[in-house]
């Protein structure tokens, strides 16, 4: 268990570290290479980084790396109620050390200015309706998690690249109305460090009900299924 911690703990910091270091130095309008860094950009990192950390750590200690996912499996028995305090409480513990690496690496500003890339609903958008697009952008990442993680007849060589697309194409969706956080811990880090927690509840929230509810409707309606024709004797 100690070692699964630490392993939860490594991979949330290299997930959070990664993705709020790109979108800091989006937000200070930092450049790389000669050319700024944007949305897109943003995304790329937090997909790789999560693809990455999957590959590397996976085996290890199933790289949730996410509330979300930590709770979905333990709701549909797939992973053991007794390790979830442990498990986020490491999530959560390396989310707040990716945030403090961010603001070691871009100093102050991204601190004061940037807030350390916390989520936070954008505009106009109300706290109830970022906490739906939430919870609809994280049942996309937890359905992909959990049909990888926990069926046998998924590929394992692909479970990597699948989560990180899925979490890249939430972010995609959620992050000009949210900021696209699909992670409670990824949100919460950042707001821990620079000291705001505008809206907090609704990345708590919003991603434990998608990720729930996405184990809940692969375990006990997906899961058994087959295609058309597979069990037809030729």
């Amino acid at each position: 268990m100690a070692r699964a911690s630490v392993a939860e703990i490594v991979g949330s910091f290299i997930l959070v570290f990664t993705g709020t270091a790109a979108a800091t130095a989006a937000l200070l309008n930092r450049a790389t290479a000669g050319g700024p860094y944007d949305s897109l950009a943003v995304v790329l990192a937090f997909g790789l980084a999560l693809a990455a950390v999957v590959a590397a750590l996976g085996h290890v200690a199933g790289a949730h790396v996410n509330p979300a996912v930590t709770l979905g499996l333990a709701v549909t028995n797939n992973f053991p109620w007794r390790y979830v305090p442990a498990y986020i409480g490491a999530q959560l513990i390396g989310a707040i050390l990716g945030a403090i690496g961010t603001w070691i690496a871009f100093g102050d500003r991204a601190r004061e200015v940037a807030s350390l890339a916390a989520t936070y609903p954008v505009g106009d958008v109300g706290d109830f309706r970022a906490m739906i697009v939430e919870a609809l952008v994280t049942f996309i990442l937890v359905f992909v998690v959990v049909s990888v993680a926990t069926d046998d007849r998924a590929p394992a060589a692909a479970a990597p690249l699948a989560v990180g697309f899925a979490l890249a194409a939430g972010i995609f969706i959620a992050g000009p109305v949210t900021g696209g956080a699909l992670n409670p811990v990824r949100a919460l880090g950042p707001m821990i460090v620079s000291g705001n927690f505008t809206s907090a509840w609704v990345y708590i929230v919003g991603p434990i009900l998608g990720g729930v509810l996405a184990a809940v409707l692969y375990d006990r309606f997906v899961r058994q299924a087959d295609a058309p024709g597979t069990d037809d004797p030729e």
